[in-house]
């Protein structure tokens, strides 16, 4: 019987939406009206091995190679990157007729084409950040094509509510920060409340899915499966590259995942962890930004997938039924180009001279943080709380500069964090404020780049206390700015030689790659104040020496090199696609991609029948579970029906037949005592018996026939 999330699927597939319970249909075929030209295609059914699956499945999952039977309007050899967000904005025009649109400067999707070849197009898919009226839809999707190269997924509300707030910020998000639900009080909020660790939702899970294939089928309306390069990105769309492979089974195919993978302990908690993992294992390249996010990953493909993973000449890779999916593990890097710019703005002066004058003499530490649960903004009060008092030196001169962006979502969890920051804030400059000194500087507005630029640029340390936090460049981009803008004459720049500092969570995804930054379990309050201390008080030398190290690798790692090597690694993956025999086979999220060597011939019965009527000499293996009785956990003694098959074989001179299975000497003896003649290798091999009249060998001896026509069958179900 299928599980209720496979049947899911092929309701999703055929449109049954009704099914599901999700009013989707009308939207949908809205969506498919679109203004976007659909190129037209030839399908070509290679065939199904159903046989190969070894699964008694109706229905064999139809395969599609597809090619175009026209060129494609869009330019040949694209990268097609799909997120959930497109990095573009749009604003409604002020006299309320059509819409505005430009680029989102500071969006990773949009950097990333620095890395990739400039004679590679690059078309985005994915969702806007505005309410756009269906009736206006078309001509929205027209002009972004046209003018950006981005193709807009317009997913109804509801199905946006429950697909954003409710399973990917409420389920997915918080248990990969490492979050579970131990109560049901969360899933008791609405569905834009903040993320919280609500009992899992089978129709959010549902809403998921759905959304998934909507983003599938704006992949479709564009794709040139046999040139073009899918580049997924990100826990919302986990679930597309299924969607994908089983309408293109040799698409190259890459994902990236953006947010932490947590352990195998974490994730196994997850009611639809397996459905997700064989998704993922339909990409041909996983990436992630650390080794602990892959070790992870592949921890859960072990664990609950059985499949183990390989490493040659420095590369990571999955066997996955004939594929190798291989594993990329490059932390991001920020925009070198677009922060040096900003730091030859002439706002930049202004704001750091003003700056310079408001903490003259005061050492000041900076913390830019969104403001949620996972951040650690509090912890991070705590500890400077401390230093202050375990370090009396420091009152008066030290400055706690906490810039919190504006949270973007609404809860409990959050409010009651909001409230203790707060608190902890009047409280550190009550205690240790004097005239003209407040030790904690709160800023909890919208902060511009080119300000945040001048607090990176004054700031002598930066704090990150995250307590679980993907990557996190906040680090890089302090760096940066502490390092200035090459051939700047700036009157207000920071005089001497370049230096910073950083107290980093170990938490954090960045922290691998900064050696030089003093790393801290941000819970261990009086830890983190000593490296605050450290920090401040370090020579003068050793930071200089700290800065230029963390410099050479950021600017060397910066977000074209992160991205030109996934590019390069991707392709690498996919350089025997189209050499290959693939087959697709399984229904639902058990699809796969069966891919066979060029040579491989399917095994013919009546091929194995001749060779064993003709041959004098047979030697025939048997495994026995799996092969002689159903695989099990329990000791299942063989049927009588087994019993005699055996006896039948052993009675003909020809045949030399043996057991070969895990299970101990004692234990198939007395199953298979009446089959007299049946040779036994027990406990893989290391207890051997020719005949049950003979005594058990514990060494291998050598036989030879030497008869002409000898057969070796050995049957093994994998």
């Amino acid at each position: 019987m299928m599980s209720r999330s496979y049947t899911n699927l092929l309701d999703l597939a055929e449109g049954n939406f009704a099914a599901l319970g999700l009013a989707g249909g009308g939207a949908r075929r809205r969506q498919g009206s679109f203004g976007l030209k659909r190129m037209s295609r030839v399908m070509t059914v290679p065939g199904t091995l159903s046989e190969l699956d070894g699964e008694d499945e109706s229905e064999p999952a139809a395969t599609n190679s597809v090619a175009s039977d026209a060129p494609s309007s869009l330019a040949a050899d694209r990268m097609i990157v799909v997120s959930n967000q497109l990095p573009v904005v749009a604003r409604r025009r002020p006299d309320g007729r059509g819409w505005s649109f430009s680029w989102d400067e500071d969006s990773l999707l949009l950097q990333l084409r620095d890395g990739i070849p400039d004679e590679m197009e690059v078309l985005f898919v994915g969702s806007l950040r505005a309410d756009v009226p269906v009736a206006e839809q078309d001509e929205v999707s027209q002009a972004l094509l046209d003018r950006f190269r981005c193709v807009p997924v317009f997913l109804p509300d509801h199905l946006n509510d429950r697909f954003y707030h409710g399973f990917c910020k409420r389920q997915l998000w918080p248990l990969f920060h490492y979050m579970l639900p131990f109560s049901s009080s969360a899933s008791a909020t609405t569905a834009s409340s903040s993320p919280g660790n609500g009992r899992f939702d089978r129709s959010a899970w549902e809403a998921y899915v759905l959304a998934n294939k909507f983003f599938f089928e704006k992949v479709v309306e564009v794709i040139n499966p046999e040139d073009d390069y899918v580049w997924v990105h990100d826990y919302h769309l986990m679930v597309l590259p299924t969607f994908l492979r089983r309408r293109f089974n040799r698409l190259r195919i890459g994902f990236f995942l953006h947010s932490p993978f947590p352990s195998s302990e974490i994730y196994r908690t997850l009611p639809v962890r397996e459905e997700i993992l064989k998704a993922l294992l339909n990409c041909d390249l996983i990436g992630f930004h650390t080794f602990d996010y892959a070790r992870h990953f592949l921890s859960c493909c072990s664990r609950m997938l059985g499949i183990e993973y390989q490493s040659k000449r420095g590369y990571i890779g999955l066997d996955y039924f004939g594929r190798t999916v291989g594993i990329k593990i490059m932390p991001v890097g920020i925009h070198m180009g677009q922060l040096q710019s900003g730091l030859r703005l002439p706002d930049r002066e202004w704001r750091l001279s003003e700056l310079q004058q408001q903490f003259e003499g005061k050492t000041v530490l900076l913390g830019v943080d969104d403001m949620d649960i996972f951040k650690g903004i509090n912890l991070k009060l705590l500890a400077f709380e401390n230093m202050l008092r375990t370090h009396p030196k420091w009152q008066g001169r030290a400055v706690l500069v906490q810039i919190a962006n504006p949270a973007r979502g609404k809860g409990k969890d959050l409010e009651t964090i909001q409230a203790e920051i707060e608190e902890s804030c009047r409280r550190i400059n009550g205690d240790f404020g004097q005239s003209g000194y407040s030790p904690v500087v709160f800023i909890d507005r919208d902060v511009s780049s080119v300000e945040k630029i001048a607090y990176y640029t004054i700031a002598e340390c930066v704090v990150v206390t995250a307590v679980r936090d993907g990557m996190n460049l906040t680090p890089y981009e302090y760096i940066v700015c502490r390092q200035g803008a090459p051939g700047s004459e700036s009157t207000s720049e920071v005089s001497g030689p370049k230096k910073s500092m950083l107290v980093v969570s170990e938490f954090i995804g960045c922290s691998p790659s900064l050696s030089g930054a003093i790393r801290v379990n941000p819970w261990n309050i009086e830890a983190t104040a000593e490296g605050m201390n450290e920090a401040i008080s370090m020579p003068e030398q050793e930071k200089q020496l700290r800065h230029e190290k963390h410099y050479r690798y950021v600017s060397s790692h910066d977000v074209a090199y992160w991205s030109r090597s996934f590019t390069q690694d991707l392709e690498r993956a996919c350089k025997d696609h189209f050499r290959r025999t693939c087959w697709g086979i399984g229904l639902g999220f058990g699809f796969r991609v069966v891919a066979l060597d060029p040579h491989f011939t399917k095994l013919n019965i009546d091929s194995i029948v001749n060779a064993y009527e003709i041959s004098e000499s047979r030697a025939i293996l048997l495994d026995y579970d799996g092969t002689l009785v159903p695989q099990t956990s329990i000791n299942k003694p063989p049927s009588p029906e087994v019993v005699s098959t055996i006896n039948t074989l052993c009675s003909d001179r020809r045949n030399i037949v043996f057991l070969v299975s895990g299970r101990d000497k004692d234990t198939l003896g007395e199953w298979f005592a009446s089959c007299p003649k049946l040779g036994i290798a027990a406990e893989h091999g290391y207890f051997l018996r020719w005949s049950r009249d003979e005594e058990w060998q514990t060494c291998t001896q050598a036989l030879d026939h030497h008869r002409q026509r000898n057969c070796l069958i050995t049957w093994k179900v994998y």
